[in-house]
């Protein structure tokens, strides 16, 4: 009896000892890729899980120049949730942060739409925004990407998203003004660069 009793007891801890590590791989599955990581060459390393992340915002047809697009297209942003989590409670983003912008055709005709326009299957464009203190000169560094299976290819410093995100950006050279979960925070923490708040005041919002 008590040797029936001491393999029950094996079984039992074995399974639960199994639940416990898939539960653990599952885990370390999903937060694969959430830190930035780099190639020998300085590309950075495949961020192809980004769609488990947090989904921040999506634009329609955003321009930063008075000249409309050709075609309709979504723009989505998501954020790895380690950063996400310290905004929360900071206001600005942590080293390590990486928010990806993904491009996406915006279609009309499928199934049963007959009004407004709805995202297409087909990936248009990818880019990502990295702070890593460390590593780059002004703490942020754009990728852009082929694909999210294959490795970022930085953008030069001199190229103009750069600028546009240092004498525009809301908080941290990051287009916060954007994401609307994310920018009631930043005014309750006060972490608003001035760059952006005179744009605001420019056009007439008072904050």
């Amino acid at each position: 009896m008590r040797l029936r009793k001491i393999t029950v007891f094996a079984v039992s801890f074995s399974a639960a000892l199994l639940l416990v590590l898939a539960h653990f791989a599952r885990s370390v599955k999903a937060g694969a890729g959430s830190v930035p990581a780099y190639a020998a060459n300085g590309d950075l390393l495949s961020v192809g899980n980004y769609r488990d992340w947090i989904y921040l915002s999506s634009g329609v047809d955003m321009s930063y120049t008075a000249k409309p697009a050709d075609m309709t297209m979504f723009d989505n942003v998501f954020v790895n949730p380690e950063a996400y989590r310290r905004f929360q409670a900071t206001g600005t983003w942590p080293d390590k942060t990486m928010l990806v912008l993904e491009v996406r055709e915006g279609r009309s005709k499928g199934s049963i739409n007959q009004q407004g326009k709805f995202q297409g299957t087909q990936l248009m464009g990818l880019e990502v925004h990295v702070k890593d203190e460390a590593r780059f000169p002004g703490k942020w560094a754009f990728f852009d990407f082929d694909s999210p299976e294959k490795n970022g290819t930085l953008i030069p410093q001199g190229a103009p998203c750069y600028s546009c995100h240092a004498a525009h950006a809301a908080v941290d050279t990051t287009f916060v003004q954007f994401y609307p979960t994310l920018l009631p925070i930043a005014e309750i923490k006060k972490t608003l660069s001035e760059s952006y708040l005179k744009d605001e005041a420019a056009q007439g919002v008072a904050r």
